[in-house]
């Protein structure tokens, strides 16, 4: 069988210690992020855990006809810290865990763990390219454009409904997969996918509902579930 699955609930990770990296490096106008992990292995904040706590609070209290029956998260481990804590706080014990690498943040190649200024400083050449060919298109040596990312989502997509179709698919993932998602599902413009950029809260939610053979939004980056236990964070 084949088709969408009943819901799709899309989550973004909780607080990471990268999120705080980066918003210090920009508060001191560093060059470069004081973090000394690579970017797969940043892990949650203790505000971070939190918000997934909430969020699995909030999950655990829906019936059993809408709480998710399988759950895909990133490989990366603030993803997986996330699902992992979803899933407790929610008493999901028997759902089915799955990761898949098309989840993975936008990969930034030279340009990893830099700041605006430090793009400007060390990469001239590239933050000039950045700014002629825009957010979307622009993909920094050894990473990922939008457009990139756009088309592993794409392929994850098909898979769901070959694979889960009829299912309630909880996927835990990173801020541009998720807006990515809302371009391919709804056939967006690259100018309105990029608008909504800086809108993914930390934990924040994304339902999509199966009817008349396609998915529906009914809610968009929805924060009142992690609000209701923990402070609300919106790190780009």
């Amino acid at each position: 069988m084949t088709g969408w699955p009943q819901t799709l609930m899309l989550v973004r990770h909780g607080e990471s210690l990268g999120n705080l990296a980066n918003e210090r490096a920009y508060a001191e106008q560093s060059d470069r992020l004081d973090i000394n992990v690579n970017d797969p292995s940043v892990e949650l904040s203790d505000l971070g855990a939190r918000q997934a706590v909430a969020l699995g609070r909030r999950l655990g209290e829906l019936p059993d006809a809408q709480r998710p029956t399988v759950v895909v998260a990133s490989p990366y481990v603030r993803a997986q810290q996330t699902a992992d804590h979803i899933v407790d706080a929610a008493g999901l014990s028997g759902v089915v865990r799955l990761h898949d690498e098309r989840l993975r943040d936008r990969e930034q190649g030279v340009l990893d763990r830099l700041t605006g200024r430090g793009v400007r400083a060390e990469f001239p050449a590239e933050a000039e390219r950045r700014d002629y060919l825009g957010k979307f298109w622009y993909r920094p040596p050894g990473g990922e454009s939008w457009a990139d990312v756009a088309q592993r989502i794409r392929e994850f997509l098909r898979d769901l409904r070959l694979d889960h179709a009829g299912e309630r698919v909880l996927v835990v993932t990173h801020d541009v997969p998720i807006l990515l998602t809302r371009y391919v599902i709804e056939e967006m413009t690259t100018d309105g996918i990029v608008g909504l950029s800086r809108q993914v809260v930390n934990c924040g939610l994304t339902i999509y509902r199966s009817a008349g053979g396609r998915l529906e939004l009914e809610v968009f980056n929805d924060a009142t579930p992690v609000a209701e236990g923990a402070e609300v964070t919106a790190h780009e």
